[in-house]
Order: structure tokens, then sequence, then C-alpha cells
């Protein structure tokens, strides 16, 4: 069923709602003062990558040559009570990024971190560590695609600002590697956001100043002061639609190797990212392109994430061949056949199954009562209805559409996927039907066919209900709006009240989507207590000024009922 708003709840970026959950104070500097007010810390500081008793802290310098920094760990805003200190070297090797492996701290503590340079000192960092024993909640926000031109991360800044989030997860697109006269570039220039380097990001070089750009940005800086950061990545982070053997978006005749690009994107992502090096991974022979990794919260909670671009996957279904074969029904049956049903067809290597079957075995056996999955693209079943019969899509085929010629081939192509039933989305798992049913058997023999999957890159917010192909109960779905990348019906040029009719109509007509909303921008926050979760659907209402308010515009509680978990 689909449940009805709460009233929406303002909060003004003017407004600082200082602390968290547990009621620790703190003032935010991370987006909050100028960059020269900091000096080389013009990309403030960040955590990330915990677990019981170490966390990454990472920064930048803007200098150059090979320089030695310092790095405080205290359990208090002033410093009075250091209790770490460390001195990290970096260079342009690292593109003068630089990362420490704090360790030694104690389980669930929250502390502050700072680097100093040259009579300079760094924002002040929150970190936290993962709890231990026993664990009566945690909050965690789910955040996803955030592209610097659409718009300035205030949903970041909202979830700086949030009280009751304890950890932020991010499921990727972190960065997007369009250039100038692309995506999104028509509103950059109107509020000062195009892209740098102008052109679409293929180098090392490339990507560092890319991830610079995005760290600019005062609200990203607020958010990574404020929380300690886990995270998977998408596709923007390298280019649009990567699989094992390419990308969508690279077209070496232009752009060169593939595997050169992909190597240099991840790179960067590992120099500007606050997550652990590969040598500090517990499991042997691991490379950088293996990431993924599995969180525990005492006897609450554990959180897996997935590696779905890069060590497997194999390459996309494309609806162009059908082009306008969509009625045609030999043709579609044809394509799910020979494109989308095919077995074999992974999304996620074995190794990360493995590790995965293994961290959600251990949760079962020690009485968790959730297990997450942050997942970076979507997983439920999204077969499109045939909206034009259902009287929801004015028909694009007849003789004179109500269409504009830039809406048109949208309109077309979305109702042909209606005719034809086929999947709204072929990149996600609903085109590689057999990893699907893999997962979920995989999740079924651990004794964990309850997962709530925490999900991104759609630019949409979700809560739908799984299943996997025998009818059978697989767990729940949160999706996550970008944080500014807009909805596909917005985007499509579909205009706000058709775009409304068209997520009813999902909601309505696709067994698994029990509501969706591509309308607004923003962030999830997903609260878990021992006996039940609740859900809230967060959006800012503006991404084009960096004045904003937020509003709850859904919320959903999610109880268990024996092995089950379902909405209430």
């Amino acid at each position: 069923m689909v449940h009805t708003p709460i009233p929406n709840l303002p909060v003004s970026r003017r407004t600082t709602l200082g602390g968290l959950a547990a009621g620790t104070a703190f003032t935010l500097f991370g987006g909050s003062a100028a960059a020269s007010d900091h000096g080389p810390f013009r990309h403030g500081v960040a955590s990330g990558d915990p677990d019981a008793t170490s966390v990454v802290l990472w920064t930048r310098l803007t200098t150059s040559g090979k320089v030695v920094l310092q790095c405080e760990v205290a359990h208090d805003q002033s410093f009075s009570r250091i209790v770490a200190k460390h001195e990290v070297v970096t260079g342009p090797e690292q593109d003068h990024t630089a990362k420490w492996l704090a360790t030694g701290l104690e389980p669930g503590k929250t502390y502050y971190y700072r680097f100093m340079f040259d009579g300079k000192v760094s924002p002040v960092g929150r970190a936290r560590t993962l709890p231990v024993g026993a664990v009566s909640r945690i909050g965690i926000a789910l955040a996803s695609c955030s592209n610097f031109a659409f718009g300035f991360f205030n949903a970041y800044e909202a979830i700086a600002h949030d009280p009751s989030v304890d950890f932020v997860l991010h499921t990727g697109d972190y960065i997007y590697e369009y250039g100038h006269g692309s995506w999104g570039d028509d509103i950059a220039r109107t509020i000062g956001r195009r892209h740098d380097p102008a052109h679409e990001i293929v180098s090392l070089s490339d990507y560092r100043r890319r991830h610079a750009q995005y760290k600019s940005d005062v609200g990203s800086q607020a958010m990574h002061a404020a929380h300690t950061f886990m995270a998977c990545w998408d596709d923007h982070e390298s280019t649009n639609n990567p699989w094992t053997g390419g990308a969508q978006n690279h077209q070496p005749e232009r752009e060169g190797d593939w595997v050169a690009r992909r190597a240099a994107s991840i790179q960067a992502y590992f120099e500007w990212m606050p997550v652990r090096e590969p040598e500090w991974l517990s499991a042997p022979a691991r490379s950088r392109m293996q990431f993924w990794r599995s969180y525990s919260f005492g006897d609450l909670a554990t959180l897996a994430t997935l590696e779905t671009r890069h060590t497997a996957r194999a390459e996309q279904a494309d609806y162009a061949v059908l082009a306008d074969k969509f009625d045609d029904r030999d043709e579609v049956a044809r394509f799910r056949r020979e494109r989308l049903e095919v077995p074999g067809r992974r999304m996620i290597s074995a190794e990360c199954e493995a590790d995965l079957a293994r961290s959600l075995a251990a949760s079962v056996a020690g009485g968790q009562p959730w297990r997450l999955i942050g997942n970076a693209i979507p997983i439920a079943r999204m077969d499109v209805p045939d909206l034009v019969a259902l009287g929801v899509l004015p028909d694009p085929f007849a003789a004179q559409p109500p269409y504009s010629a830039a809406v048109l081939d949208n309109a077309r192509v979305l109702a042909g996927k209606g005719r034809a039933g086929l999947p709204f989305y072929p990149d996600t798992w609903d085109g590689y039907p057999w990893a699907r049913e893999r997962l979920y058997d995989l999740s079924r023999k651990a004794g964990a066919a309850d997962l709530i999957f925490l999900t991104g890159d759609s630019h949409s917010f979700w809560a739908n209900r799984l299943s996997d192909a025998q009818g059978r109960p697989a767990g729940l779905e949160l999706g996550t709006a970008g944080i500014t990348s807009p909805g596909d019906f917005v985007e499509s040029g579909f205009g706000d009240d058709l775009s409304r009719a068209l997520d009813r109509a999902f909601a309505e007509h696709v067994p698994e989507v029990i509501w969706t909303d591509n309308m607004h921008q923003g962030y999830v926050r997903l609260d878990l207590a021992r006996e039940q979760a609740e859900a809230s659907f967060i959006a800012v209402d503006t991404v084009r000024d960096r004045d904003f308010r937020t509003s709850i515009v859904n919320r959903f509680r999610i109880a268990r009922e024996g092995a089950r978990i379902d909405f209430t």
C-alpha cells in the first residue's frame, strides 16, 4: 500500500542542529568556514571506513613537493584530551592527499581530529568507531548521485546537521565524468558550477581535478567533517555504464585504453576518499578494484557493500537494438532470451559473493536483527506497466502526439517498454536476473532472506518489497534520490503533473514497488532499533541556491514477523 506522507518538517541551512543522536555537541567547521581560513586545507577533512578500533582520517594539502603534516585525535573538540598523534607524509605521488589509519581507538566512541602544517590548522572533523556488544540504536544516512553541474550539495549539508545520523553510507556516483556541453551543463552555466576540467575526464590528472572540485563544495565539506563515511562506487566514478571489458561512455579511438582509464579513476578514488588502502584489508591478494566491505554494529546490525561495476559485471543489454520493435512480441522475446536472461551473466564476483555469504551467516549466528546491503543500483523488479493503456501516459504514437519534439522520443521509449513489459532500467539488477536470483539464493542459504537493500543510482526515492522468481520474500529495498541528479521523469521533460502520475502508476501497477518519488533531491535516513526500523525520505527544496529547506516527504516503519521483515 502507499503510505501517506507525514507533514513537512522544515530545517533551514542557517540553523545548525549540532550533535549526534547520542547527544555529543559539535560545531561544524568543515563547511562553514572559508577555505582561506584554513590555508592549504582547502578541501576539508574526512573520516571513513571504520571498524571497532580504527578509522581512516583524510585531508588534502594545496602545496608542492614532498611534505610532512601532523594529525591529532582527541576525545574532545578543544583537544585538551589528545589520544593519538601522527606524522603523515604526502607529495605529488598522492596528489598531496593525506590519509592515516588511526588505530588503538575504543569501540563505539566519538573522536575529534585535525591536521596541521606550516602553522596552519585544518577544520576539525568528528569520527566514530563501530560499536561492539549491546547496541540499542544506529542512524545511517543513505546518499548517492552528486552531480556538481546540477546544483549545490545542499543535501550533504542537511546530513551534516541531522542530529539522528551516526554514519553516512554513499552508494556511488560521488563524482561525474562529463565535460562542458554534456549532461547538466546548461544548468551549470546559470549557477556557476561548470565542471573542471572542461573536457570529459580520462587521465589521472583529470580525475584528480574533478575530485578536488567536488570537495570544494561547502555542503560536502560539512558532511565529511561531521560524519564518518562508508562507501561503494557506482559507474560515474569512472564513466557511464562500465563493465569488465569496457564502458558505454568510453570510446577507445578517442579516449585510449579502457584499462588505463579505469586504473586512473580508481587511483584517484583511493587518493581522494577516506577509504582503507588494500594493504590494510584483512584478506590477502586484494586489489583496489575489489572494493567491498562488511561493517558490524555490535549486536544490532551488519552492513555489507557490493562491487557491481568492475570485477565481474557482464556487458549490459541495450534497448537500442529493439529500436521500433517494442511491439514485436517475437523480437521482445528474443531480446529477453538472448540478452537479459542468459545464464552466467554476472553482476558481482565470486569473491564478493563468498565474503557476503560469510558476513550474512555471521550476522544470523550472532543474533543481529538487521542485515543491510549497500547496493549501488536498484534490485527490485520494475517491469514497466502499459502506461498508455492505463491512461497515464498520453499516446506518443498517436497521429498528433501531445509532446514537444524534445520530449517525444523519451515518451516513445517509455511507452514502448510498457507495451513490451520490459524492465525500466536494463543496467540495474533487472538487466541481470540470473545474478539477482543467485544473490537471493545466497542470502537464503545464509538464513538471511530478510535483507534491507540501501540503493542509489536511480535519482529517485523508492520503497520496494522484494521477492525471488518463485515469489518468496527476499527483503526490502530503500532507494535514495540524487543529492543533485534529477529524477528520470522530470529529466525526460514530462513536467510535474505527469511525473507525479507516473510515480503513482509505478506504485499501483508494479508489484514490488510500494512507493516512489522522482520529484525531489535528498537522502534517506534509516533509524535502526532492536524491535523496528524507520526510514525517512528527506528532501531539499532546491539545489540551485545555497539557501534551502528540508522536509520529510514520506516515512516508513519496518517491523519483523518471524524470519520476515515488512513495511508497517
